[in-house]
């Protein structure tokens, strides 16, 4: 089969389009799956480049974890079944699927993730990649093409975990930074469906189409002064934020009473400054959030199912045309998912 192979840490030149891997074997428990579509997230290019490392570690993946290469990257994985392992009901080949790409260290259904397809399992780059049957969701009823369900798992997934982690309610008030990227995105057509009202940080040429996706009201970074942010966006019951460094220090003061910040990147620095006594003496919460739970998973299932979210797709290419897509995908340009398809 035809598949991406990345070969090392480093830049475009450890990827390569190999057209004579073996095609995998389901294990007793396991689905091989006929990719239809696999989307692009930035977990894919970090753990390439190795930048999850700390001043303490060399380059490793995913949640400081090394990887062992040659691996098989992509996390993003919508397609067909075409066989079973032995353990498995012979009824789901054929089934249209949409994979859960973390694996959990337990069976309980609020488990946090310890793996990630493409990372530690090989993953969505490729003709066919072998699956947990367990993380396998049946979404033949949904109105989505195969391309927009491909924008779900990371991104949509790694949202909902944070909006739930925020405890919203109803008629809260949200900001979401980086609004215009993938999970930011996610996080504004999910806060939209969770009717709580959201304010979009994001640049001026992305605006317009952030508010069409469902911000009620956006603040652009390249005009408005860093030390004006806080008083841009309003008092806030959550900060949604996969950006960090010093933004993250401009709107923490524009937390409630009680307001929650959830944080899940670090693209505009992974240190900040944080006075404690704001903190504490009004009783607010720092949040680290990676990714879903089980339970979180199946409720997004839900919504693809009923056709309730519809991610925008900004374009793909094929398995062959892979370095130009992440190219595409690391210009960040778009508003919406990059996607290959096999």
């Amino acid at each position: 089969m035809t598949a991406v192979v990345t070969t090392g840490h480093g830049g475009p030149e450890v990827l390569e389009i190999r057209r004579d891997v073996l095609r995998p074997d389901p294990g007793p428990d396991e689905l091989l799956v006929e990719v239809t579509a696999a989307g692009l997230n930035n977990t894919d290019v970090w753990s390439r480049e190795g930048s999850y490392a700390t001043e303490l570690s060399s380059a490793v993946g995913w949640r400081g974890v090394p990887l062992s290469f040659p691996r098989i990257q992509g996390g993003d994985l919508v397609g067909r079944v075409v066989a079973v392992g032995t353990d498995v009901d012979d009824a789901r080949v054929g089934e249209r699927v949409l994979i859960d790409p973390a694996t959990y260290p337990d069976a309980r259904d609020d488990t946090l993730p310890c793996g990630l397809l493409g990372s530690e399992h090989d993953g969505a780059f490729a003709q066919y990649a072998t699956v947990s049957a367990s993380a396998a969701h049946e979404v033949g009823s949904s109105p989505l093409t195969d391309a927009e369900l491909a924008a779900l798992p990371i991104a949509y997934g790694t949202a909902w975990g944070m909006l739930d982690r925020a405890e919203l309610a109803a008629g809260d008030r949200i900001v979401v930074t980086g609004a215009s990227g993938g999970v930011g995105l996610a996080a504004v057509q999910l806060g939209r469906a969770r009717d709580v009202e959201v304010v979009a940080v994001t640049r001026r040429t992305m605006a317009a189409r952030v508010r069409a996706a469902g911000a009620h009201r956006t603040v652009e970074r390249d005009t408005v002064p860093a030390a004006e942010l806080a008083d841009a966006v309003g008092e806030l019951d959550a900060i949604i934020d996969v950006v960090a460094g010093p933004q993250l220090e401009q709107l923490l003061p524009a937390l409630a009473e009680g307001g929650r910040a959830v944080i899940s990147g670090a693209m505009a620095g992974a240190a900040i400054r944080l006075d404690v006594r704001e903190l504490y003496l009004h009783q607010q919460r720092l949040i680290g959030s990676t990714m879903h739970t089980r339970r979180q998973f199946r409720d997004l299932v839900g919504l693809a199912n009923a056709g309730r979210i519809r991610p925008p797709v900004e374009g793909f290419k094929g398995l062959g045309a892979f370095v130009d897509a992440q190219r595409a995908f690391l210009a960040r340009d778009h508003v919406g998912k990059v996607v290959v398809k096999p």
